[in-house]
């Protein structure tokens, strides 16, 4: 039997001369050490926390001053600090380009299309600043934006930040209790809102919301011309205004930066909130900025000028990494809207048109892609195309095959986890290593991360909690409304002392790759066996007849049984025959353990706004548990799909 082949092998260039290479080099002239490979070049960055940092400081030339020291306490997470005496701005840092080449092009569908130089960037950031301060907002206060991925989007997150404001997005499809629970929670002094926006080709109205959000909120809003009428809307709301009139008072000049320490807050990020009100996590300027900066220059190579492109809303952390993608010179490619409107092309004509150098995406999107039939790499010039990401859930095997049969033959892929939690990346893509099918390659730069027990050993072979064992710098400054730190505590550092434990349930491979089984807490226990739902997704779907699938551990008979609930495609039925076939996929292609007890038919999927499925929620419901906060879900209609089933009776 002939031997498994890597996906993509990196070529000479690209070991030798990408930026990955040379800031190996670099490190090793700069620090005296030789490095034989990136496993010795990681353990080096893990091992010497404060060098690596400072080096990723000084080689990437971080504007602002460094001071002396470059981590304190690192032994002790809770209390580890990086460059305790540095002062930045991370506006200063992602708006150093200058001039008319391309800072950001935007598509809203097929209704809207511009885009805007770094002069014109650089242009609207200072006269946003200048009305933030004229309206009193300054250090350490909150503004609250529900915002398409757009350009007013990324020059309004530039200019909250530039006068070290703290900034929280969401996308405006989020309805008005999910809105308030976020937002509600921060007390902004500013709320940003657009006056509609547009997907599936069909104008969706926000006004009411708008008006309804603000109304609570009691501070004064900021309308976004779009896809309405954003001076009926602004003149509706008290304290309204429109974009052009908040900044007609002032004149475009240099933009002026607040340099500040390097754990002052610059964003509140959100969880998913399907277990009760969203957690409001804080992160900082200089933590964010770093390990941005280390992930698109090394991780991903970006260079000046090049194209960035990442399929997300303004709810998603995704959107908060695209953004960082100007500190390193990349025009942003941003888009809003359906990704299969018209066509499931639309995405790639962009990137044909654009030149795109990295395409970054959902798994549940390239799994639509492959089963909508579309063949990008026959009908699309791709061959600027170099990088190609995936994340939002595992990406199957079948996902990793596909990418390179039926999009790009020579493009890295590189399937990406981290979260909202730190705001980037725990394991990732790496240009000096090969793909291999379903594994994503490895932990970035400065990550001490294992896969641990239960009794907090590390293992090999085997699943376990994916854990970082050291300090980093974008772990969050606080969580909003937790002085204490009581709910900061109990969500990373409660399973294992002074270890982050991150909730995913992971293996290493034997090439030192890493796989993601799903969440920890949405494991099944049949028999007393963990098990990852994502093991059984990446069977079942792909089968044609099925479209999506969502998988639960429902207690019975003093044990766990598998339930298994299928959408499927089109026409298709769930027959007698299509429940063994499913049932003997997942036999052949994972264990007998994996073999659900129930196949269920149903016609939705409950998932959040940025399209993760929400195995807990369904698993409430099944329980006859309440279900804490459908404001979370982007479809909480389908919940009620899942009550009552007589099927999960007997």
């Amino acid at each position: 039997m002939q031997a498994e082949q890597p996906l993509w092998v990196p070529g000479p260039e690209i070991r030798a001369h990408s930026p990955m290479a040379e800031f190996m080099a670099w490190c090793s002239n700069r620090f005296g050490k030789s490095f034989a490979d990136y496993d010795a070049f990681h353990a080096w960055s893990v091992a010497e926390g404060g060098d690596f940092w400072t080096a990723v400081w000084e080689h990437c030339g971080v504007i602002g001053e460094r001071g002396n020291a470059a981590l304190v306490n690192g032994d002790r997470m809770l209390d580890a600090r990086f460059f305790p005496e540095a002062k930045l701005n991370f506006a200063e840092n992602l708006l150093r380009e200058t001039g008319d080449g391309d800072a950001l092009v935007f598509r809203g569908e097929d209704k809207v299309s511009y885009r805007w130089s770094w002069s014109d960037l650089r242009a609207l950031v200072s006269r946003l600043q200048q009305a933030l301060k004229a309206e009193g907002i300054g250090p350490g206060d909150r503004v609250a934006a529900m915002m398409p991925n757009m350009p007013e989007t990324i020059a309004l997150m530039l200019a909250t930040a530039s006068i070290g404001a703290i900034w929280s997005s969401c996308s405006p499809d989020f309805g008005e209790q999910g809105v308030l629970d976020r937002f509600g929670q921060i007390a902004p002094k500013l709320f940003i809102a657009c006056d509609g926006y547009w997907y599936n080709g069909k104008r969706q109205d926000v006004d009411a919301k708008v008006r309804a959000v603000s109304k609570t909120l009691s501070v004064p809003v900021l309308i976004v011309p779009y896809a309405g009428d954003s001076a009926a809307l602004a003149s509706s709301i008290n304290n309204g205004k429109t974009l052009e009139d908040f900044i007609a008072p002032h004149q475009a000049k240099a933009p002026v930066f607040e340099r500040l320490p390097f754990s002052h807050p610059l964003y509140v990020l959100f969880s998913s909130g399907t277990t009760g009100v969203p957690k409001c996590i804080v992160h900082s300027a200089g933590g964010t900025l770093l390990q941005h900066l280390k992930e698109h220059r090394f991780h991903c190579g970006l260079s000046r000028g090049e194209k960035l492109f990442y399929f997300t809303t303004c709810g998603w952390m995704m959107w908060n990494w695209l953004a960082s993608g100007l500190s390193v010179g990349a025009t942003l490619c941003l888009f809003d809207g359906s990704p299969f409107y018209p066509d499931g092309n639309v995405l790639f004509d962009y990137a044909a048109a654009e030149n795109f150098a990295v395409f970054g995406t959902s798994a549940k999107y390239i799994d639509a892609v492959r089963k909508g039939g579309f063949e990008p790499a026959k009908t699309h010039d791709l061959s600027s195309l170099r990088l190609l990401t995936s994340t939002g859930s595992p990406l199957s095997p079948e996902g990793f095959s596909f990418v390179y049969e039926g999009i790009k033959s020579d493009v890295q892929l590189a399937s990406i986890s981290g979260g909202t939690d730190i705001v980037s990346c725990f394991v990732l893509g790496n240009p000096l290593k090969p793909v291999w099918r379903g594994e994503i390659q490895g932990p970035g730069l400065g990550l001490a991360i294992d896969v641990w027990n239960d009794e907090g050993q590390s293992v090999r072979g085997e699943k376990g909690e994916l854990v970082c064992t050291k300090a980093f710098p974008s772990m969050p400054v606080m969580f909003w409304n937790d002085p204490e730190g009581a709910k900061y505590r109990a969500a990373y550092f409660e399973r294992f002392d002074n270890v982050w434990c991150h909730g995913d349930f992971a293996e290493w491979t034997e090439h030192g790759g890493i796989v993601i089984h799903g969440r920890s807490d949405a494991t099944l226990n049949p028999g007393g066996v963990r098990i990852g739902t994502a093991e059984i997704y990446n069977q079942v779907e792909q089968m044609e007849e099925v479209a999506e699938a969502l998988c639960i551990g429902q207690d019975w008979e003093d044990d766990v049984r598998v339930i298994l609930f299928v959408r499927l495609a089109p026409g298709i039925a769930l027959t007698d025959d299509l429940t063994k076939a499913i049932k003997n996929r997942i036999r052949v292609g994972a264990s007998p353990r994996h073999v659900p007890a129930k196949v269920i038919a149903v016609a939705d999927i409950p998932r959040t706004k940025s399209g993760k499925i929400v195995e807990l929620a369904v698993r409430d419901v099944v329980h006859g548990r309440p279900v804490k906060n459908k404001e979370a879900l982007a479809n909480p209609e389908a919940l009620d799909l899942y009550v009552g089933l007589d099927t999960l009776k007997n």
